[in-house]
């Protein structure tokens, strides 16, 4: 009996690995969509490689891989390879980012590929979106495997320029998700305002814009501060200056009465947060200039003894800009998993076809029967837009690789070296990001006859 028991446990938990979203939740989980549980378990594959990251950058990893027997040998003017030919320097510190994060995104691109056009959960790739993980987790693992096999050569060079614009359009799509959270932030609160009749949830919208525009004041003294000096820095000074001018004239902007009247949801609410989202973006491009004198994240050092002023200059990866920007990433990203379907920016990237409203009285009866169970939403058509999900996370496979890198160029020697590429590509960042938000402003009165709603 115990034996059938068994046979029909492992036959199920087969099942379960072959096929679709379901078989993930258990009994006491609450009904979700199957479009949901899919995109939270790709982001699980993407975090699992930033883990992996992570681990790999830690100082005492270097130390237990050489202490592990039979692991690593080092021959006469040889470098330090595991038995299987492989450098052991490719398992530690930013090439073993570059290539766990080539992996990640090179798994999100194939998918890629393959959701193309895909319009509904009747189509066969549809079953590989939403099942098959054990298979997907093989790929993964195999995919990871083989970056590991890339020699390094010119490998680390030409691929930091793929993080470099992976990453420029990644802070892009999160302004997006910052304006889209902070216009139904603002509706939301209006919302409770007018029907409950009380100044509170007023009060509360203004409290939250005025901290953002002062969280942004400070930040810009601090930045005068600790990354400019009275007789140099100067680029450091005109980035700074122009970016808060840029930003005190689409918070005017985003005021004007004709500004309002096309748009009634615009506010400072929403100018504030782009405000503060600006000066981060400003803040990661001042922590990348390759100048001691004005960047305070730099250390030099010379036979393990830092020192002002001396050549070769390094940086700790786990440094505050780095911290930050790995918590508003895991942010965005978990956004993107578990809101795509359902908020306006975000729903007019990713979204191909809306699911037809016939069909939630089915979803309904599919919730009531299957309780801790994932229902088909997408029998008529799909909620969000396969392949370009996968390609967002792509893009935030390159933007973590340098995020963990801090930005900083592989240099000739083991070094990573900072450069004013990753200055400038921020700096960029920040405006494109601006004039994407001027743009969702003045939209409405260039393009009367659009419907922006």
């Amino acid at each position: 009996m115990g034996a059938c028991l068994g046979a029909c446990s492992l036959l199920s938990c087969a099942s379960c690995l072959c096929g679709s979203a379901p078989c993930i939740l258990c009994g006491c989980c609450p009904s979700s969509r199957n479009s949901t549980v899919s995109r939270l378990i790709f982001t699980a594959f993407l975090f699992l490689g930033v883990l992996v990251s992570i681990i790999m950058l830690s100082p005492g990893v270097e130390s237990q891989l050489h202490n592990l027997p039979w692991v690593c040998e080092e021959g006469a003017g040889n470098p330090v390879v595991l038995r299987s030919h492989i450098d052991c320097g490719s398992l530690l510190g930013h090439r073993a980012v570059y290539r766990m994060c080539f992996a990640t995104a090179a798994f999100f691109f194939l998918f890629t590929l393959l959701m193309i056009c895909v319009r509904s959960s009747r189509d066969p790739r549809a079953a590989i979106q939403n099942g098959f993980w054990f298979f997907k987790f093989l790929v993964f693992v195999g995919i990871t495997v083989g970056a590991f096999y890339i020699p390094n050569g010119s490998f680390p060079s030409i691929w930091f320029y793929f993080g470099v614009v992976g990453s420029f359009l990644f802070i892009l799509i999160q302004l997006v998700l910052v304006v889209d959270f902070a216009h139904s932030w603002n509706q939301w609160w209006l919302g409770k305002a007018e029907e409950r009749d009380s100044r509170a949830w007023y009060a509360g919208l203004f409290f939250f814009t005025l901290l953002f525009y002062s969280l942004s004041m400070a930040a810009v003294t601090l930045f005068f501060v600790y990354y400019t000096q009275p007789s140099a820095c100067y680029e450091g000074k005109v980035f700074i200056s122009l970016n808060l001018i840029l930003c005190v004239c689409v918070s005017i902007i985003a005021v004007l009465p004709k500004i309002q009247e096309a748009q009634p949801n615009s506010g400072l609410l929403q100018a504030s947060a782009v405000t503060l989202y600006t000066m981060f973006v400003t803040w990661l491009a001042l922590s990348n200039v390759p100048d001691q004198e004005c960047n305070p994240h730099l250390l030099t050092h010379l036979n393990g003894t830092v020192l002002a002023g001396a050549e070769g200059y390094v940086t700790q990866w786990w440094d505050a800009p780095s911290i930050v920007g790995l918590i508003i990433f895991i942010l965005c990203t978990f956004f993107i998993s578990l809101r795509s379907s359902d908020h306006r920016q975000v729903n007019s990237l990713m979204q191909t076809e809306e699911c037809p409203p016939v069909l939630e009285a089915s979803q309904q009866q599919q919730v009531e029967a299957g309780e801790g169970r994932a229902f088909d939403n997408e029998q008529d058509g799909v909620t969000y837009s396969y392949s370009f999900f996968h390609f967002c996370l792509v893009l935030a496979s390159l933007h973590i690789m340098m995020t963990l890198t801090n930005w900083y160029r592989p240099g000739e020697t083991q070094k990573m070296v900072s450069t004013w590429t990753a200055v400038w590509v921020k700096i960029c960042a920040s405006w494109a990001g601006l004039l994407l938000y001027l743009w969702t402003l003045v939209a409405p009165l260039l393009l009367p006859n659009r419907d922006f709603n």
